[in-house]
């Protein structure tokens, strides 16, 4: 169980928490890059670690990224024209450039210099891949930019999707890095889901039940091992990295897509779950995509117009009781996202984990949670930047692998373990 002091300091990410701190010295991913898709579009509301801020492209096509609400008398910004390079209220025509910086008051003669004392808080909002990230920390410690692969291949070769989800992100996170729960929350899938079926590894996943895990540091995190039997005495392996605070990435399957998460809070009782499909070495097919663009696989369909699911709490996730019976879903919820999505929901916006009873396959989310407090904490009382923040902490890979006995994965996997532009991943 964890102590609800400690629960609290992991869960809380508003600002002047010690939590909301550390994830503000990461960039976070903020917006699809589709959801501004040309200069002057209309501007998106974004809420980040309970900040309620407004997103735009300019005229020039800037990105900009700031207090939702006009430093005039509060409208909300979303009214806003965006036109010639800033964003006006519609209120009285108070208009702000991508900095926060207020460029124009109609009310005001230009040159008695009140614009310039007027900037709403602002934050960098940068395109890399398909998504627009931002830094939210210190100016003077804004770290480089991230690094991850999905991010960085050609634009052909990745897919990325998100999802509102009605929890912290605590427990949506150690869902992503909790292996065991594939061999039943998934198993009706592995199968049948196009970005899943064929792998070899679905049988040993199906066959085996009892994962042993072995749970290894890297610098940016952990490799999160699970050991299950395959053929003729061998053990079959699925490393999950994760990199400190919220990245997942699920081993591969085959030639398929490698796929992951990451999970970003919107305030202490809500998150956005991040999900990503790409390949290291080839593009992505046309079956692929139609897949990806229908909700297969991590993905999932929404209410049309907005990033909701379409099964959610309210419709009781299309429970389908029939077909929990006849072993089509295990769980009686279709669809890898919200299988995962719905359990997590179901302990409530924020998880009491002192009624928790953890077991051995337990051990990356103990490990992880270790990590993050003591991260936490360092940065608090010494200002020590917390592990995740370097780049070179990025270019990490998933595995899935088959060993013999004697072989420890962190040894024998440990350049696969290793992004590298055009290397084929290691996959069973």
């Amino acid at each position: 169980m964890l102590r609800k002091e400690v629960n609290d300091l992991l869960t809380q990410t508003g600002p002047e928490t010690a939590m909301g701190d550390m994830f503000r010295r990461y960039w976070v991913p903020a917006l699809l890059a589709s959801e501004l898709p040309e200069d002057d579009s209309a501007p998106v509301r974004v809420k980040l670690f309970s900040e309620r801020l407004i997103a735009f492209r300019d005229s020039g096509g800037r990105y900009g990224l700031m207090d939702e609400f006009c430093a005039h008398r509060g409208v909300s910004l979303w009214f806003g024209r965006n036109e010639e390079g800033g964003l006006r209220c519609p209120y009285h025509g108070w208009k702000y450039d991508t900095t926060g910086q207020c460029i124009e008051v109609p009310s005001e003669p230009a040159d008695s210099g009140f614009c310039e004392k007027i900037k709403l808080q602002a934050y960098p909002l940068v395109k890399i891949g398909d998504i627009l990230w931002t830094y939210m920390g210190p100016k003077d410690e804004q770290p480089p930019y991230p690094e991850f692969e999905f991010a960085t291949v050609p634009a052909n070769q990745t897919f990325t999707s998100k999802r509102f989800q009605e929890c912290n992100w605590m427990q949506a996170m150690e869902g992503g890095i909790d292996s065991s729960h594939v061999s039943f929350l998934h198993s009706g899938n592995l199968n049948t889901d196009p970005l899943f079926k064929g792998a070899r590894g679905n049988q040993y996943n199906i066959a085996d039940k009892m994962p042993f895990f072995e749970v290894v540091k890297h610098e940016g995190g952990l490799y999160v091992g699970a050991r299950r039997n395959a053929e003729e005495g061998k053990y079959y392996w699925r490393i999950t990295p994760w990199v400190m605070p919220c990245f997942t990435m699920v081993p591969p399957r085959g030639d398929h897509p490698t796929h992951g998460h990451f999970w970003i809070p919107i305030d202490d009782e809500n998150c956005w779950a991040w999900s990503f499909d790409y390949h290291p070495t080839r593009a992505l097919s046309e079956v692929e995509l139609e897949a990806l663009e229908a909700g297969k696989g991590v993905h999932c369909e929404y209410v049309p117009g907005t990033f909701i699911p379409k099964a959610n709490k309210t419709n009781d996730y299309e429970m389908d009781r029939q077909a929990q019976r006849e072993g089509r879903t295990y769980s009686g919820v279709e669809g890898i996202a919200i299988q995962d999505s719905s359990l997590q929901e179901s302990m409530g916006p924020i998880v009491d984990r002192t009624k928790e009873n953890l077991v051995s396959t337990d051990n990356g989310v103990i490990m992880a949670r270790q990590m993050l407090r003591k991260a936490v904490m360092a940065l608090r009382d010494k200002g020590t930047i917390p592990p995740g923040v370097d780049p070179s902490h990025h270019r990490i890979r998933s595995v899935s692998v088959v060993l013999p006995p004697e072989q420890a994965f962190e040894d024998v996997c440990r350049e696969d373990l290793r992004s590298a532009k055009g290397k084929p991943h290691s996959s069973v």
